[in-house]
């Protein structure tokens, strides 16, 4: 049987359309789980929408609609733009839905009959936008420390999950395992700044307004964001309060990687763990944070008018050149930047220069030399074989870093091929072969390695720029396309024939 794997996005809010840089989680995520898929695995790719909460109720409000009507247009922009990104999840979840509203439902009254949930009063500074509660001490500048928006007093009767009990549990448990939060640096600002100054109960309930998932045995309230949205993780598996869990929630848990953007970090893995531990679930394996996409140097929001939606993009560049973008320059732990001109920058020089131009030449030469067919003649020489060995490393360069979630370098490992096949063509220099006769056969060899390097090559490029790799797969006339073909070199059918060069990607001019 495969070998299992379980990637998550966190859901997308259901306020707005969003942005490129929520888009780049769902990017982020899907080039991993089509590299997993590639390796062989089975995969299990789950995204969705977050579609409850006070935010939501306004925004509907305002626009003279009821709140499900509203969520309804938002998600309907939300799956267009991950189905225009080309994105491969395998189920797309709503919390509207009936039955994950049951199961929250019996989660919330599962913890409250164990004594976790208990009745209070909060009163604290609350973020609208953010749906949090904040103490004096948390504030930045007296505003909100995630969004920077204005907070206000709030107090209000609320239910209560206690999880000022569990921050020992936690912080053991983090300490035990090493790889539960990462990036390093996410985990040790998790550490330092909420788990070891002792956590406070967290309030899991709200009344002040009604679009939430009701509180069964208390009708004032409505169920607070955070339990009805993390729990969708194990709603949509099957997950049964009384143990009576489908099979693919047994197959498919606990999650390998819960992918989320670090300003969520904290409910993921501080009240996640800790409700799952109460429901005496495994918990995920890992719960990766990643850095933001920013507008020049600021992060992207309406109010500041920087937003740039990912559907326009690709309308202008290109589906398979936006993601580049955004798996290639974003860097492991740090912001990374969007641009116009940066994102031209990076389709003239990698994509059209290195990539485009590679192929374009080669499987030209390959029509001009021997009209499309490529044939291994075997006249070799020491750079071929210095090709070669580069070529069949990548295969476990890029497995090194998917492993370790690096995508930035991963991508740049197989542009490092395509780089260094366009210096072969320099150094093995055709057109002069091309006018000796008697040179025709070593001719013959330096392009079937260059169609070899390009189609090996590509078939990791797959994960990344599956649009762009089928069409490459196309001109190399191959099916030769699956992870089991980089085991040797050799792979492409030697006397096959070469279709139409087709241009990948064409320079753009900045003006």
């Amino acid at each position: 049987m495969k070998e299992k794997f379980y990637i998550s996005t966190a859901i997308a809010y259901t306020s707005s359309k969003p942005h490129i840089g929520n888009t780049y989680e769902i990017v982020l995520a899907d080039a991993i789980a089509r590299y997993k898929r590639l390796q062989g695995y089975d995969v299990y790719f789950q995204t969705g929408t977050d579609e409850h909460g006070e935010k939501i109720e306004q925004k509907a409000n305002e626009c003279g609609m009821n709140p499900q009507e509203y969520v309804d247009n938002i998600v309907n922009d939300i799956k267009k733009i991950w189905d225009v990104m080309d994105t491969s999840y395998d189920k797309f979840v709503r919390t509207t839905d009936k039955v994950h509203e049951q199961k929250v439902q019996a989660i919330f009254e599962k913890l409250y009959k164990q004594g976790d949930i208990y009745k209070g009063t909060y009163e604290g500074l609350y973020c609208t936008p953010c749906e949090s509660f904040w103490t004096e001490s948390q504030l930045i500048d007296g505003k909100c420390p995630d969004c920077g928006r204005e907070v206000k007093k709030a107090s209000e009767e609320a239910y209560f999950l206690a999880t000022s009990k569990y921050s020992k549990w936690l912080e053991d448990y983090i300490n035990k395992h090493p790889s539960f939060i990462e990036p390093e640096s996410r985990k040790n600002e998790i550490m330092n700044n909420f788990i070891k100054p002792g956590l406070q109960d967290l309030c899991v309930s709200r009344s002040s307004f009604k679009w939430g998932i009701p509180v069964t045995f208390d009708n004032q309230h409505v169920i607070y964001v955070w339990i009805d949205a993390l729990s969708n993780y194990i709603t949509f598996l099957g997950y049964d309060v009384n143990g009576n869990h489908t099979d693919e929630f047994k197959k498919y848990w606990p999650c390998d990687i819960h992918l989320i953007g670090k300003d969520i970090l904290r409910f993921h893995t501080i009240y996640w763990p800790i409700i799952l531990h109460l429901l005496d679930i495994e918990l995920p394996k890992k719960i990766f944070g990643h850095p933001w996409l920013l507008f020049g140097n600021e992060k992207m929001s309406k109010s500041k008018g920087n937003i740039v939606y990912a559907d326009d993009l690709v309308e202008e560049f290109g589906v398979d050149a936006v993601r580049y973008y955004m798996l290639h320059e974003i860097p492991f732990s740090s912001d990374g930047v969007f641009t116009r001109k940066l994102l031209i920058e990076s389709i003239n020089s990698n994509l059209a220069n290195v990539l485009g131009n590679l192929v374009n030449r080669t499987v030209n030469m390959c029509k001009k030399y021997f009209n499309g067919i490529v044939e291994n003649k075997n006249v070799t020489e020491n750079i071929d074989n210095d090709l070669i060995s580069i070529v069949l490393s990548t295969r476990d360069k890029v497995k090194n870093k998917m492993d370790s979630l690096r995508i930035s370098d991963a991508l740049d490992d197989i542009f490092e091929i395509y780089r260094r096949c366009n210096k072969y063509i320099d150094e093995t220099t055709p057109w002069l072969l091309a006018k000796d006769e008697l040179k025709k056969d070593r001719l013959a060899t330096v392009l079937y390695n260059l169609i070899e390097s390009i189609r090996y090559t590509t078939v990791l490029l797959q994960a990344f720029m599956p649009n762009t790799a089928q069409n490459i797969f196309k001109q190399l006339n191959t099916k030769e396309v699956t992870y089991d073909t980089l085991d040797k070199f050799g792979y492409y059918v030697s006397g096959s024939m070469v279709n139409d060069p087709i241009p990948l990607f064409m320079r753009i001019e900045k003006e």
